[in-house]
């Protein structure tokens, strides 16, 4: 079972989520909060899988804590689940660290794929939101965005950039492992690697440099 982290001011999402997930019946719904500060602290206390945070929350916004679970809990990974898709959400829940990025709007399958794919060392934005990443991508300085991306992966090894490659069309570890015949450890070594030599702080920083750096069709 995937164990979740969720943390919404409104009760009645909670509830509705809490379904949702229930429904696929490989997910349970280990602790609630109603605030981002509650949100940390129920984090460190019951170490989820996944912590799935509402954006805008009292106390403590769920940007801010995205940012301090990732820091103070590094075996959870963050998901943010809201009704905002503004450019500067997105751009500062990636840069926090989260690995996903959902919409309450989305098709309830969207959010059970998601919480199962960050579960899994994988990234997941919801379409929308993977629309606008790309369009960021392709708007303003393009050439440039992409040189430099070319640059840092020419840094990592052939088998690097074949893993970096994997990690940007979205594949988890053990579907690395399995297109690429490796064992599982393996592919969190060479994935840890390519984090660290890439200097970003997850698969979905690292998936839009390999996106501009073209290891990833368009």
């Amino acid at each position: 079972m995937i164990r979740v982290l969720l943390a919404d001011d409104e009760a009645m999402v909670r509830a509705g989520v809490r379904a949702i997930l229930a429904s696929s019946g490989e997910t349970e719904v280990v602790a609630e909060g109603s605030d981002g500060r509650e949100a940390v602290e129920l984090a460190r206390a019951h170490r989820p899988d996944v912590a799935l945070l509402d954006i805008r929350m009292p106390c403590l916004d769920g940007l801010a804590a995205a940012e301090e679970i990732v820091r103070t809990v590094p075996g959870t990974a963050v998901a943010m689940l809201t009704t905002f898709s503004e450019g500067a959400y997105v751009s500062r829940a990636l840069g926090s660290g989260a690995a996903g990025f959902l919409l309450k709007s989305g098709d309830p399958y969207e959010l059970i794929a998601g919480v199962r794919a960050v579960s899994a060392g994988a990234a997941f934005l919801s379409p929308k939101v993977a629309r606008y990443v790309i369009d960021e991508g392709l708007r303003g300085g393009r050439l440039t965005r992409e040189a430099r991306a070319r640059a840092r992966v020419a840094a990592l090894s052939p088998r690097e950039r074949e893993v970096l490659g994997l990690v940007g069309v979205g594949l988890s570890n053990p579907e690395i492992a399995a297109r690429l015949h490796l064992v599982e450890g393996t592919v969190k070594a060479y994935v840890s690697a390519v984090l660290d030599r890439l200097d970003v702080r997850n698969r979905v920083q690292a998936a839009i440099v390999a996106y501009e750096a073209g290891l990833v069709e368009r």
